[in-house]
């Protein structure tokens, strides 16, 4: 059988404020990780749409894209313990950069976040070894170095929306 591969896509938010990045808190099967506003795309979205929607899920907190800071390719290789089989992952990320409202008050966190915190960058680099992925602290340093790409450099075809019967927007 011929099986063709195919990474897993995921979209990040890189939120900085006053000399501080905002990061999640969450359970993983290896412990408590640090990680950026992030997950997966969904079906019927835009990048820019799953973005938005991943960091309100995650923090509380509306966000609005302005550029993409950059894409990143990534492999996690988890080996089997248990009952859990051997996972081989690559993922790209795409991460963008934008204005983050406040909490919105009746909201609770996604399943598995356990907290939100705000970090400067040597905290954040201190940290390392509880950092979900090595794209952490690649995207925030490509955030400082001031990497910013138009939105426009990203298309979604209609078709996207359109297969899932939902509204581009």
């Amino acid at each position: 059988m011929n099986t063709r591969w195919k990474p897993s896509v995921t979209v990040a938010a890189i939120i900085e404020q006053n000399g501080k990045f905002l990061l999640v808190e969450e359970h993983t099967p290896e412990g408590l990780k640090l990680n950026n506003p992030a997950g997966h795309l969904d079906p019927g979205e835009s990048l820019i749409e799953g973005c938005a929607r991943e960091t309100l899920e995650e923090t509380t907190q509306p966000f609005r894209p302005t550029a993409l800071v950059g894409v990143y390719m990534s492999r996690f290789q988890r080996p089997a313990s248990g009952e859990a089989d051997a996972e081989d992952i690559t993922y790209l990320r795409f991460a963008f950069c934008g204005v983050v409202g406040d909490v919105q008050a009746g909201r609770s966190l996604d399943t598995g976040i356990v907290r939100t915190l705000w970090m400067t960058p040597d905290e954040i680099r201190a940290s390392a070894a509880r950092h979900r992925s090595t794209s952490v602290v690649r995207c925030m340093d490509d955030y400082l170095a001031g990497q910013r790409y138009p939105l426009n450099f990203l298309y979604t075809d209609p078709t996207v929306a359109d297969q899932q019967g939902l509204r581009l927007g």
